[in-house]
């Protein structure tokens, strides 16, 4: 099972974003996260080269995470702006980054980015599974001491 994200950043024609699951944290000092894009994604050159922030969707958001992953979805995704990359509005929590270094993956790019800022909710989280969507209840302990 996995977390659910959408990883944004700023197009040529507004904000962007594409649904990942494969997202981790790296470093504590100094705070680096990883996110890893297929060389075929039309995200690929924006998050190899510029700022992007991490969305992690709560259970409720699933019909963004579908319409991010390209699939036809009768949504309009609200935005915030962030410091650096334009944001969702109201994920579960949320990672904004700078560019730090990519790594050859294969047939992927591993991007790492430096973490600018952050925030979170209360909730549920999204998940995946199976090929499969599901819920992660809330920890009584919350969510602030994964970063």
């Amino acid at each position: 099972m996995t977390g659910v994200t959408v990883v944004t950043f700023a197009g040529d024609d507004g904000p962007r974003g594409a649904t990942m699951n494969s997202f981790t944290s790296v470093s504590a000092d100094p705070p680096l996260v990883l996110v890893s894009v297929a060389r075929k994604a039309r995200s690929h050159g924006p998050l190899t080269t510029g700022p992007f922030c991490v969305n992690i969707l709560g259970a409720e958001q699933e019909p963004l995470a579908r319409l991010f992953a390209g699939a036809p979805a009768d949504i309009e995704p609200s935005w915030t702006e962030g410091a650096l990359a334009p944001r969702l509005s109201h994920p579960l929590a949320w990672v904004e980054c700078e560019p730090w270094q990519t790594y050859d993956g294969g047939d992927h790019t591993l991007v790492l980015g430096r973490v600018v800022d952050l925030g979170h909710r209360d909730g549920d989280a999204l998940t995946y599974t199976w090929s499969r969507f599901g819920t992660l209840a809330e920890s009584t302990g919350g969510i602030e001491h994964l970063f």
